[in-house]
């Protein structure tokens, strides 16, 4: 009985969106494992990969209602996502209060704060923009953007080694 308790609400969880924070059950066809810092590792199908920061506040999406996990909506802390390639015109995005980073097959970190949303590519490339307006920036491997409230351009500049490290860090990379 506590197995279909539990498999109900994983499955009413993934029709819905799902929130998923350290040591809460992942959606459904998603493993979850935590490291020794407390970072959270789901691993969905499709080879998509997402490490959640020991805090973070996030939720899973599927926007197409596949089922299959194609979204995340950031609200605090850090994420490190490995995305594959997906077909046809969509892009896996993460959405932020600040900010919306889309891609086609690469791993790259969004750190969200308060007024401030943070993007670091590490393999491939991301687009990124404000939710309302134009402005799109695109970020290649080791660049990043700072994304913070208002309406100025958005600034592409290659992180220093020792920010980037700082962030992978927090995702116990």
């Amino acid at each position: 009985m506590k197995m279909l308790a539990r498999l109900t609400c994983v499955i009413a969880c993934v029709l819905a969106g799902v929130t998923v924070a350290t040591a809460q059950l992942a959606p459904t066809g998603c493993a979850s494992s935590q490291t020794a810092n407390a970072a959270q590792t789901l691993r969905c199908p499709g080879d998509l990969t997402i490490v959640a920061e020991d805090g973070a506040k996030f939720t899973l999406q599927s926007v197409d209602r596949t089922g299959s996990v194609n979204s995340v909506n950031l609200q605090s802390k850090a994420l490190l996502i490995d995305a594959p390639k997906q077909q046809g015109k969509r892009r896996f995005q993460v959405t932020t209060p600040q900010a919306i980073a889309a891609v086609r097959g690469t791993k790259w970190a969004v750190d969200a704060e308060a007024s401030r949303t943070s993007v670091l590519v590490l393999r491939g490339r991301v687009a990124v923009r404000r939710p309302q307006g134009a402005g799109q920036v695109v970020l290649g491997a080791g660049d990043g953007v700072d994304v913070e409230p208002g309406t100025g351009p958005l600034v592409v500049k290659r992180w220093p080694q020792p920010r980037i490290d700082a962030l992978l860090a927090r995702l116990g990379q």
